[in-house]
């Protein structure tokens, strides 16, 4: 019963967190076409900012992750305006300045902190026990706070005037344009909502996982098999291609190593792509 619970637990958590990050990278390929490939590395860059406000600057652990969230949007406000706004359509530059954005950070990250595995302080302390399960108070409130913005997001893509014009550009972006939306506006926008959930999802992952300098390439992975997974221009279809990956790396575990567990799930991975190459919830991808 215990290892049951624990393994649904770990499910909704890794979930929630493989979303979040995932939602942050569709934004601007399904608006823009722009493959973010850093963002995995600015999903580790929200952990490090979050760990250094609250340990070398004394911050509260909720203000140090709102802070972090700002902090990285506005990155991503950057990024949007300088790295990828003069190079949309041209999918090789992409590439090249994502990839020195993650060399940048990585190299950066590596010699002020070192390769040494860190952990931010938990956000709630205590353990819930419920005869004959023990739950980390830690473990909940990642999966409500992952909910919560999860459920933001949605509400905001579909509710309000942002998000409609954010669907309106993924949908034909100089059709969009004619009809009045400020396309860059809205681009920054979404760069900012992408990297602030990446920020949110480095710290919550931070504190239960642990921080090192290369753990965006690990979540680069699993956003890249999101993605592909639901499709092109489906916003959606990451939330159920996101709860099959949570589950797939939650129970292989159980019954694998690590490492056998990760190449079982890519293999799987592989298989759902020979069969449904453009993905289960959207139009095939073109490069």
């Amino acid at each position: 019963m215990e290892l049951a619970i624990t393994t649904v637990i770990n499910l909704l958590i890794l979930s929630s967190m493989y979303i979040l990050v995932a939602l942050g990278f569709a934004f601007l390929f399904n608006m823009l076409g722009i493959p973010n490939f850093a963002h995995g590395a600015i999903y580790m860059l929200g952990g490090y900012i979050g760990l250094a406000l609250i340990s070398a600057m004394g911050i509260n652990q909720w203000a140090a992750l709102i802070l972090t969230a700002v902090i990285i949007g506005a990155f991503g406000v950057f990024l949007e305006k300088f790295c990828f706004r003069p190079f949309v359509g041209d999918f090789n530059r992409i590439v090249m300045i994502c990839v020195a954005i993650i060399v940048i950070l990585q190299t950066g990250v590596n010699i002020l902190v070192g390769t040494q595995i860190l952990s931010l302080p938990p956000f709630v302390e205590g353990v819930l026990r419920v005869k004959p399960v023990s739950v980390s108070y830690e473990r909940i409130a990642t999966f409500a706070i992952g909910a919560v913005l999860l459920g933001a997001i949605v509400w905001f893509v579909n509710k309000t005037k942002w998000g409609q014009q954010m669907q309106a550009i993924s949908q034909d972006m100089l059709g969009a344009f004619l009809q009045g939306i400020n396309v860059h506006r809205v681009s920054a926008l979404a760069s900012f909502t992408g990297c602030a959930l990446a920020a949110i999802a480095g710290c919550l992952m931070g504190a239960y996982l642990g921080l090192g300098p290369f753990i965006g390439d690990f979540m680069l992975v699993k956003v890249l098999i999101l993605a592909i997974l639901a499709g092109v221009g489906s916003i959606s279809g990451i939330f159920i291609t996101g709860i099959v990956l949570g589950a797939l790396d939650s129970v292989l575990p159980i019954f694998t190593s690590g490492a056998a567990s990760d190449a079982i799930a890519i293999a799987i991975v592989v298989i759902l792509l020979l069969i449904r190459p453009q993905g289960f919830f959207g139009r095939e991808v073109e490069m």
